[in-house]
This record gives C-alpha cells, structure tokens and sequence, in this order.
C-alpha cells in the first residue's frame, strides 16, 4: 500500500499514522501522505474495475497497508444523468452523484467506513462523534455492525428522523443543550480524557480520506474521465477539499488527463461563513452562528473554511449561498426532474446549481455532477405544506367533480 505518514497542512511536518490531528508546532492539521510511485495506471485501473462494489475497490488510495474488512460497506452509488433537470437549467449536461444510496443514506458511511476499522487497527474499542445528524446516523450503524461500543453526540434541537435514525442501533445517544460548535468542542475535550476514537476527531486525518473515493467513483463512472464543474456541499470544508484531492492523486498516478474541475461550494445563508468571506475576497473565515433548516451544513466555525476558499478560487469556482426558500424550492426541483428526493443539504447544492446556471456561470457545453449527499426522508419538515393532497370520497363522480378543471384530466377516456 502507498500510504505513508501523516503531514501538517501548514508547516509540513510530518508524524507516525497514529491518532493525532493537529501539529505540536502550528497546531495545523494533519493529513495523510502517499507514496504513489510505484502505481501503474494500467494495472492500478484493471485492479479497481476487477474490485468489490464499494469503497474498497480503492483501497490502494486509502490510508491502510492491508484492506481492512467492513461489516457495513459503502460506497458505489449511483451517478445519475440528470437530463430533464438540465433542461430545466438550460445546461447540456447534468449528473447527480447520489449518495443517499449509502447503507444510512448518506456520504457519512464512506468517511466511517475509513475511520472505524482506522480506529480498530489502533487498538480503540470504543467509537465518538459530534454530528449534526448524519455522521450520528453512521457512527451508531458501522458501529453496531462492527461489534464496538459507541457515543454519539448531537445537538438538542436535531431533526427527529436523524435523532431516530441513530437510537435504534443501540448508540449511547447524547443530546447537547447547544449548536454543533459546541457539541464540537466538548467531543474535543474529552477526546483528551478518555481512551475513544472520535472519528472527527483524534482520527479525523484518516476519517477524512473517505470523502476521496466520491471523486474516484464520479471518475470511473464517466469512463475514468473528469467532469467539468462539480457542485458540493459545504459544513466543515472536509467534504468539498477532499474530493479535490482525490481527483488530483488519479492525475498524479495517470488514471485520469486534463484538469481540476471547478469546484463550485455550496452553504445556506443561514451559515455561510465561507461563502461570505469568498464573496469579500478575504480567506479568513469569521465564524457565525447557525440558522438555517439545513441543520447538516450547520457548522458555524469551519475548520476547513480557507482551503475551501482557495480551492475554489485556483479551480475556477466559486462559494456560494441560498436562502431557506430557495433550498425548499431547490429540494422540489430536484424530486420533480430526476425522481430522487434529497434532504435540505440537497437543496443547497440544487439551489446553487440553479443558481450558478440563471447567473451565466456555467458553460451550456460543460459537465456538470451536482453532488447529493442525504435522504430526503431525513428531513421531512422541510417539506411538509409544499404540495396539495387532493381528499375526495371514493367514487368516480367525486374524482371527477375535483379535477374537472385540470388540464391533465382532458385525457380521460
């Protein structure tokens, strides 16, 4: 395997793959570093295609020197060409990259997929997280499945899907009278006290490394070509630099030509630090405080807020921010054109897509993936009051007296 040490995002140094994530000198944080030399692009593709259908089929890009077993896989979700959503937009070429198909129905499975078994080699049978409810979700789920005890802490004003969602699995479920800054920094407190592998946090370098694998999938299934923007979420910033980089490491071994994509970020106004200090030209990120109903995105101090800046500015990107309508309004425009129901992170990304398209941003030519990261049922609130339920008494007169004025009961026969 290639994986080779951890490294400062700041100063460089470098550290033994241990659980640790930020630097004893910057107290920047740490990444994983690979020796990808000895990859051949035409053995490393044939072994990926030949692989299991999940993340693991690249394990050779993942922070082990064996491919650990999973109880849970993840990975291998659908890329969906989205054409009536691009027409809608008045674009050529639309892909929706749904990672909703995930075994909790979200991209969180693919970072604790990496985490977990990460958090096992280490020797730590007990498993954490601070969540704003997907990760919780996950957490308890791979967890559960793998044999190890866990905590999982939220904050107390969570959607109750994601609260349900997450008890089930027989978690230790903690609710925090507070935002998810703060659920935040308690996990970081006691990750100094006790002996648990909190996955976003003493093993955040190695958690991270599973986001890559959404730009290794997108690659292959486009014919291990690239697409030409791509539209992501953004919460921590971890998410949307990520796949970045796993885009270039397929450069860099030659399993891919051509360039970066632009990266476009996408974050409610609600909690918008990033997309704000993009907006001022600024790359230090002021931290806000969350409202917004997408409660997934609601992370108000970014750790990754400025790489994600300048990710998006040296790929041609850009950040931006919608309004809780226009989310609403972004998660209906995604369910009427392409079938797949999304949670409020979803609408973002549709929001800003829409956006991006209305603004000229997007070349009418160019491939686009819009990255879905939730189920929709996740967070049913959001919806509820859009639509009319039609209530009628069961008889054919009545059917017909209710929609007599509709244009689409003209085809009745």
């Amino acid at each position: 395997m290639a994986v080779e040490a951890l490294k400062c995002k700041e100063c460089q140094r470098t550290y033994p793959l241990e659980a640790r994530f930020a630097c004893e000198h910057c107290f920047g944080p740490l990444e994983v570093t690979y020796d990808f030399s000895a990859l051949d692009p035409e053995s490393t593709r044939r072994k990926i295609q030949a692989g299991p259908p999940s993340l693991w089929r690249y394990a050779d890009f993942l922070p082990f020197e064996t491919r650990p077993r999973s109880a849970l896989p993840a990975g291998f979700t659908p890329l969906i060409r989205a054409d009536r959503l691009a027409e809608r937009l008045g674009l050529r070429e639309v892909w929706v990259k749904n990672d909703a198909a995930n075994p909790t129905h979200s991209f969180k499975d693919r970072v604790v997929s990496v985490a977990i078994p990460k958090a096992q080699e280490l020797g730590y049978r007990v498993v954490a997280c601070a969540s704003t409810g997907n990760l919780a979700n996950s957490v308890a789920a791979h967890a559960a499945a793998a044999g190890l005890e866990s905590f999982v802490f939220v904050p107390s004003d969570l959607e109750e899907q994601k609260i349900l969602a997450t008890g089930i699995y027989g978690t230790r479920l903690v609710s925090v009278r507070g935002n998810y800054d703060q659920v935040n920094r308690l996990c970081t407190e006691l990750a100094g006290e006790r002996d648990w592998a909190f996955v976003n946090v003493n093993v955040r370098p190695y958690y991270a490394e599973g986001s890559k694998t959404l730009a290794f999938e997108i690659a292959e299934q486009l014919g291990f070509e690239l697409p030409d923007r791509l539209v992501v979420p953004i919460a921590s910033g971890s998410l949307f630099t990520k796949i970045a980089r796993g885009f270039e490491e397929w450069l860099e071994v030659g399993l891919i030509e051509g360039e970066l994509p632009a990266m476009n970020g996408a974050q409610a106004e609600g909690c918008s630090p990033v997309a704000q200090a993009h907006a001022a030209g600024k790359s230090v990120v002021k931290p806000v405080k969350p409202d917004t109903i997408a409660k997934s995105l609601a992370i108000g101090d970014p750790a990754d807020g400025p790489y994600a800046i300048e990710l998006a500015r040296r790929s041609g990107g850009a950040i931006d921010a919608v309004s809780d309508d226009e989310i609403r309004a972004g998660i209906r425009l995604l369910a009427e054109t392409t079938g797949i129901f999304t949670e409020t992170a979803g609408g973002v990304t549709t929001a800003v897509l829409r956006k991006l398209a209305e603004r000229g941003d997007i070349d009418p030519a160019e491939r686009v993936v819009l990255v879905i990261t939730g189920e929709g049922l996740k967070t049913l609130d959001a919806v509820r009051g859009s639509f009319e339920t039609h209530e009628i008494e069961p008889s054919t007169a009545a059917f017909a007296e209710e929609f007599a004025h509709e244009p689409a009961a003209a085809g009745a026969v």
